[in-house]
């Protein structure tokens, strides 16, 4: 509930708007200087099927669901973009920036919630941590997904506690957005879902017409998650195939928890959120906030939190599958137990010292965690984005093959070479087909397979032995696509 401190609803919406506007401000900057990670290859790939009006096809497989492209796909055509020539790496990750911005501002959706000083400092904590502002430049789903991840925790709260039938309603808007946005939306449905029935047990129990509205409640945000969820998956009608397809999500999903390369061990999103000297800082304040909501034992929307946090880090951490970029929905309900706890700190202090001592200390250590903070984020996000001892740059695609495209338009040009045939070789080519974009002619082979001729040969070096024969007029050049790969660029061998 709000407090008698809490600012007029305007001031407040002013103050989650300028927090928003820095967060915004510090995403933007140099958009385009990161090379392109294969995922966010892949996902702009799909942009570019879209744009020259291909139906989005599911495949529980491969890809995630269609949420990302779903709001990428107006951007991109807003700024421009007709092909997947067209698009830049500027245009599609700016889409990401835009969706963390919107998780920021519906902090300011969450006063009511979790009280006016805690959620403003989540909100600059979301804005300006190295940890978020990395991911959100990244064009993956994980940055989006944290926006409905959100906003069904606050509308599900809101349905709960008033059994109204509109948060009902936009609570299943916001869980039919997250399953758009990725499969492992399921775990969070089960963490949430698990919290709730803990709270509900160590609360006051509910009379018989609570319940009954209950169901309505259920009812209503059943319905409206369906019924969303059906238009996006099948691309507002264009493929129905994707229904069927949608019933393969969770055991696909189930398998590839097992690792599938990406094995890593318990602690491993522990030691990623206390990197750096703000992470630990801000994890340490956190688990102070969580301990102090946990004693508490009283029926608070926090203990709710509390309870869905501990539950989904419990299984992100138990199942063998991470990456870092996961630790984004850790991130969320670990922002609002360390402003929990920095004014659970003001009001014990203000017991305890007088303010005339109370305030210099807070404001130096404001400053302090501030300067921690940006010299966190100015380091990751924009000095070494791409360096392999980045922490969050993760299979990072490598900044050499920046350099492949200018190479093949020298050598074509050299030689004659009007419109390069490029063949490419690889059993995993991402992301090649995002940097050779601009050339007409590129055809893509698994080793093994029988390929045309051409004037430029790319291949991995696993591949390279297969075609001895068809490359021996050509002449090798390595390029590195991410940490220990390697691929070749064949050009034609000076006469």
């Amino acid at each position: 509930m709000e407090s008698a401190a809490t600012p007029s609803r305007l001031a407040r919406w002013m103050a989650f708007f300028i927090v928003a506007l820095i967060g915004l401000a510090v995403r933007l900057p140099q958009l385009s200087a990161r090379p392109m990670h294969t995922d966010e290859a892949v996902n702009a790939y799909i942009v570019g099927q879209l744009l020259v009006n291909a139906p989005f096809i599911y495949d529980p497989q491969d890809r995630h669901g269609p949420a990302l492209a779903a709001l990428a796909l107006p951007m991109v055509r807003a700024q421009g973009a007709k092909s997947f020539s067209d698009l830049t790496e500027s245009e599609l990750r700016v889409v990401t920036v835009v969706a963390g911005t919107i998780t920021i501002l519906l902090f300011g959706a969450a006063v009511e919630i979790f009280g006016f000083i805690p959620s403003l400092l989540a909100a600059i904590l979301f804005a300006v941590a190295p940890l978020p502002v990395y991911y959100d430049r990244y064009f993956i789903h994980e940055s989006l997904f944290c926006a409905p991840t959100f906003g069904l925790i606050l509308s599900g709260w809101r349905a709960w506690q008033t059994r109204s039938a509109r948060q009902a309603a936009l609570a299943g808007v916001c869980a039919a957005l997250m399953l758009a946005c990725k499969e492992t939306a399921l775990l969070h449905f089960f963490a949430l879902a698990a919290a709730a029935i803990v709270f509900r047990l160590t609360s006051v129990r509910e009379t018989g017409q609570r319940r009954r509205g209950q169901w309505k409640t259920i009812f209503i945000a059943t319905v409206s998650f369906l019924l969303l969820s059906g238009v996006l998956f099948t691309w507002f009608g264009r493929n129905w195939k994707a229904l069927p397809a949608l019933l393969h999500a969770a055991p696909n999903l189930f398998a590839r928890a097992a690792g599938q390369g990406h094995e890593k061990p318990f602690w491993y999103f522990g030691r990623l959120l206390v990197v750096g000297w703000s992470g630990g800082l801000l994890v340490a304040f956190a688990c102070l906030g969580l301990f102090i909501i946990i004693r508490r034992r009283d029926a608070s929307p926090y203990q709710w939190l509390a309870y869905y946090g501990l539950l989904i880090a419990i299984i992100y951490s138990l199942i063998p599958y991470k990456t870092p970029w996961l630790a984004l929905n850790l991130w969320l309900p670990l922002t609002l137990f360390a402003a929990s706890a920095v004014e659970w700190l003001w009001r014990w202090c203000a017991t305890k010292f007088p303010q005339r001592v109370m305030i210099p200390a807070f404001c130096i250590l404001a400053a302090l965690t501030a300067v921690v903070i940006a010299h966190d984020t100015r380091q990751r996000v924009f000095l070494s984005p791409a360096d392999e001892s980045n922490p969050y740059a993760y299979s990072q695609t490598s900044e050499d093959i920046l350099a492949l495209p200018t190479e093949i338009a020298d050598l074509a040009r050299k030689n004659g070479i009007t419109t390069p045939r490029i063949t490419v070789i690889a059993a995993d080519p991402w992301p090649l087909p995002w940097y050779l974009r601009h050339f007409s002619q590129v055809g893509y082979w698994q080793p093994g397979q029988q390929s045309g001729d051409a004037d430029f040969y790319i291949t991995s070096t696993e591949a390279a032995d297969q075609y001895a024969d068809k490359l021996r007029n050509f002449r090798p050049e390595f390029f590195g696509v991410r940490p220990s790969v390697l691929i070749l660029l064949w050009s034609p061998a000076p006469k």
